[in-house]
């Protein structure tokens, strides 16, 4: 049984030509002849082009290999006896009492009205076009929107003195565009990597910009390589390799210059480079960030060896992190190598199964525990649920990188669609919306004249918060808890011998077995 499908896949938009063999992923009778439908046979044309999940700009990816074990495996436990966190009274103990808020970072201050955040949306074209929707959104939710890598070196209108950004009219443009709907709940983490360290981004958003929340980027769980994104011009991939980025292939040298122009290559290739992680070099950056003016400092690891997430939790737990981003295998990407995102680092489950227990190893030590993130793969309510019980009590938010981008992308959509019908018919977009959206109503009484400035796209992702909610709130109130502080893992049972080895959570067949005991005699 293979858990892969290699040679052919959607995000590559490649397939076979008959059914392929399940090892190779090579059509069982490969034709002479074919013209290559396949990744294999398009790789034969286009080469290094067909790595990358297609088309760039416009596609989010996620994996498609069907790990053995994942949040799937697992049930709910309900029960029919009490209320935690609730007097158990059937009049008080209903669901929409449930209460989803949750603080984050080291003083609690970071105030959530819902446990999750987006994914880091950075510089790719993605991310960069729908970036305005997924902050206010995240703005009006009281969630968190991270603003990823790379934001300031990939604009091209930013400024530079002495090599280090001092104006970067885009990552201007998405701290206001979130800031304009701030209502004190949620917040904008600005992310960097090596080159952004090298620009001197974190001193540029924190001192000039305002940002409270900086993260440090040691990874994600799509790829073990730094970010990347296409460059569809020569001027560009020459501005961007002027700019220390590292380019391919190299657009100074002639011989591409010749195949760019004659249309051989179409496209360029920027990457970040590696992260290096130092222990005392750490301490030093976290220190580096305080002193900057950062009020919060985060951390998001990746898929990692378990010996490198013990190093994050370790080094977080010294440095007082104040929320780390733990990036299981299986979410999402803007642009990550198709295969490298299906084939390398641990997936969501295991990850944050060994996030639990050494995070417990730290905690019977008397030692620190950063709040704890889970992000790979999650989209829906069961999701967030099972999240927090697996890790609990250390875990505290969600990362839903894709599906938030899907609401936005979606309310986007619609909301276009609906403007261009208003349009037409000489109506106002704001009938358009309360037509359109089930949460219009809502908005239009909390933001009265202003809602018709609201974004498409951002009503789209609120709404789909709004459900996330609700489903949230009766998936703890069928497990009688009603803050999300008292979910914990006897809330979970394992449907799978293999899933209760992997997780420490009891298998069906023997969850309870004491109280039934006490019960029966």
């Amino acid at each position: 049984m293979s858990f892969s499908k290699p040679n052919r896949s959607a995000a590559t938009i490649t397939t076979t030509r008959v059914e392929p063999a399940p090892l190779s992923g090579i059509c069982a009778t490969c034709l002479d002849g074919c013209e290559g439908p396949c990744e294999i046979g398009r790789s034969a044309l286009k080469g290094r082009e067909v790595i990358y999940p297609q088309p760039f700009g416009k596609v989010t990816a996620g994996s498609e290999k069907d790990y053995p074990v994942d949040f799937s495996h697992f049930n709910i436990q309900g029960t029919a006896v009490g209320a935690i966190g609730i007097e158990a009274d059937s009049e008080k103990a209903t669901f929409p009492m449930v209460d989803c808020t949750t603080p984050v970072g080291a003083d609690g201050g970071i105030k959530l009205e819902f446990p999750s955040f987006t994914g880091a949306v950075g510089s790719t074209d993605i991310a960069r076009i729908n970036w305005e929707d997924m902050a206010v959104g995240a703005a009006i939710s009281g969630v968190i929107v991270v603003a990823g890598e790379n934001i300031c070196g990939m604009d091209p209108q930013a400024e530079f003195k002495n090599g280090r950004v001092v104006k970067s009219p885009e990552m201007e443009r998405r701290i206001q565009a979130f800031k304009r709907w701030y209502d004190g709940k949620g917040g904008v983490i600005v992310q960097a990597n090596v080159e952004d360290a090298k620009l001197g981004v974190p001193e540029y958003v924190i001192q000039k910009l305002g940002v409270e929340i900086f993260e440090l980027k040691w990874g994600q769980g799509a790829k073990d390589i730094g970010g990347e994104v296409k460059l569809p011009s020569l001027e560009r991939a020459m501005q961007l390799k002027e700019r220390g980025y590292i380019v391919l292939p190299d657009p100074s040298d002639p011989s591409t210059q010749v195949a760019f122009k004659a249309g051989g290559i179409t496209e360029f290739e920027r990457h970040s480079r590696l992260g290096m992680v130092d222990e005392e070099a750490f301490y030093r950056s976290v220190e580096r960030l305080r002193d900057t003016g950062a009020k919060y400092v985060t951390v998001k690891t990746g898929a990692y060896r378990p010996a490198d997430l013990a190093r994050a939790i370790k080094y977080s737990s010294e440095a007082k992190i104040d929320l780390l981003t733990v990036d299981g295998a299986g979410g999402g990407t803007g642009m990550s190598p198709w295969r490298m995102m299906n084939e390398w680092g641990i997936p969501t489950v295991q990850l944050e199964c060994l996030t639990y227990h050494i995070c417990e190893r730290l905690r019977e030590k008397g030692a620190y525990i950063p709040p704890i993130a889970i992000a790979g793969g999650l989209s829906l309510e069961d999701h967030i649920f099972k999240a927090l019980a697996l890790g609990a009590p250390h875990v505290k938010a969600i990362g839903l990188g894709r599906a938030m981008m899907t609401a936005a992308m979606v309310g986007k959509t619609h909301g276009r669609l609906m403007a261009e019908k208003m349009e037409l018919e000489g109506e106002d977009i704001e009938e358009g919306y309360l037509r359109l959206f089930a949460v219009g109503a809502q908005l239009k009484e909390r933001f009265g004249k202003d809602f018709g400035e609201l974004p498409a796209g951002a009503i789209g992702m609120y709404s789909y918060i709004d459900r996330l909610r609700q489903g949230l709130q009766q998936l703890m109130a069928g497990a009688r808890k009603f803050t999300l502080k008292y979910i914990d893992r006897n809330d979970l049972v394992a449907l799978t011998r293999e899933a209760a080895d992997v997780s420490g959570i009891p298998y069906v067949m023997e969850s309870d077995k004491e109280e039934i005991d006490k019960i029966l005699a």
